[in-house]
């Protein structure tokens, strides 16, 4: 019995060891991360805004390191907002504070139909530094680790269908943009009118190997809300919509309009792809 117990004891004690290493932040940094809204919820854009602050006994870094902040819900990496800090962290000094914020987007996860679904989810967020060079993850260093409740989305929020000019999805996690689809000439949502301000963001990608000049022109109705041409091959834009604009019927149009198109097939070797493809929509938020 007393061997038993012994080797119990050195399994409790490498196991105590082992979870105070893990949750071991890095020394002299503290990091309080808030975001704009008091209350999350799935498919949200918010502001989440980082404060760091190094003590006196911060030990200075010899590189850049990276930022990662990802945000798990159970065992799944549910989407990440990684980033290199300004000023660089080799530039970090003992008893300074540094600020960031920025915009993410909280996708659509909760199952609300689900029998064990009990009104909230909750994500991990954990935040640290890592080196961009290392593949291993070995130079992963967690300064944060915390619990985020997450909720279904106002009862009010406004449905988005997509009516017609819409290709299927397709979903590539190596890609940029990850998951899209492409449109034909025009492509038309029908949206749920909330009869008040609103913001919208619409986050897609246009083939500029191909078409290097091509028009994209935003409609609300019949009213022209933007008209730009890409300098990049991807492209995020926000508009905070005024009521006026979106009309008095319960629904809206939105449409998304292309000067020119071009079939796959006709300018890349060994493609079979026959439709005739506008850009790319990764997604429209509209709330």
């Amino acid at each position: 019995m007393k061997k038993t117990s012994a080797i119990m004891l050195v399994f409790v004690l490498m196991w105590i060891s082992y979870g105070c290493k893990e949750k071991t932040q890095v020394k002299g940094i503290e990091l309080n991360v808030t975001f704009a809204e008091e209350q999350l919820s799935d498919h949200l854009i918010t502001d989440m805004m980082l404060g760091w602050k190094t003590g006196p006994e911060f030990q200075k870094m010899n590189q850049d390191l990276q930022v990662f902040v990802h945000f798990w819900h159970e065992g799944n990496l549910l989407f990440q907002e990684d980033y290199f800090p300004e000023p660089p962290t080799s530039q970090w000094e003992p008893e300074q504070e540094f600020m960031r914020s920025q915009r993410i987007y909280i996708p659509q996860f909760i199952d609300e139909f689900d029998p064990d679904f009990k009104g909230e989810e909750t994500l991990r967020l954990v935040v640290g530094f890592f080196s961009p060079y290392d593949r291993s993850g070995k130079s992963e260093q967690k300064v944060l680790e915390k619990k985020l409740t997450v909720v279904p989305p106002p009862l009010d929020t406004p449905e988005i269908i997509y009516e017609e000019g819409w290709y299927n999805l397709e979903i590539n996690p190596d890609a940029f943009l990850r998951q899209w689809q492409w449109t034909a000439k025009e492509a038309r949502c029908i949206i749920d009118n909330p009869h008040r301000d609103a913001l919208l963001v619409i986050k897609g990608g246009v083939n500029l190997e191909v078409l290097d000049d091509q028009k994209v022109t935003f409609k609300i109705n019949e009213l022209i809300l933007d008209e730009f041409i890409p300098e990049e091959s991807h492209f995020e834009k926000s508009y905070n919509v005024k009521k006026e604009m979106l009309g008095e019927g319960e629904e809206f149009y939105l449409s998304i309009v292309t000067d020119k198109v071009f079939v796959p097939a006709e300018v890349m070797p060994n493609s079979a792809d026959q439709r005739e493809l506008g850009i790319q929509i990764s997604f429209v938020y509209f709330r």
